[in-house]
């Protein structure tokens, strides 16, 4: 099962409630990273992309960015062994929102190898158009 998604897959159209409640996770969970990232993956930034959520709220899809890691894939896994503690934090910070603390689905946002990787294309065309 391939578990890279673009962050900016709109296949259907989010509700002002998903949108909200989506922002609420982005903030807490990116406080959550922000305190305490370091144990997961020391020396690497988790930058918190996205967040998508279900109709019904009971499943967030959380796109995160890493800084300085070793491999996406291998700081992705780490993530999810962590997931049950991640949501454990989540639902301190917001049990006073919501009823149910939505499950939690991480996935690597690739967007800013998707632009690298553009930008290389173009510089490659420009080149080749002054020669």
């Amino acid at each position: 099962m391939k578990t890279l998604l673009p962050a900016n897959q709109d296949i259907i159209m989010e509700s002002k409630r998903q949108q909200k409640f989506a922002g609420v996770i982005q903030e807490d969970l990116a406080a959550i990273f922000q305190r305490e990232g370091m144990n997961f993956l020391p020396n690497t930034l988790i930058t918190i992309t996205k967040v998508r959520t279900t109709p019904d709220l009971a499943i967030a899809r959380v796109f995160l960015s890493f800084f300085n890691a070793s491999s996406n894939e291998q700081a992705l896994q780490i993530i999810k062994l962590h997931a049950a503690e991640i949501r454990y934090k989540l639902g301190n910070r917001i049990k006073d929102q919501v009823r149910v603390i939505p499950q939690l689905e991480f996935f690597v946002d690739d967007t800013s190898d998707y632009v690298n990787r553009m930008d290389k294309i173009f510089d490659k065309i420009h080149k080749d158009e002054e020669q």
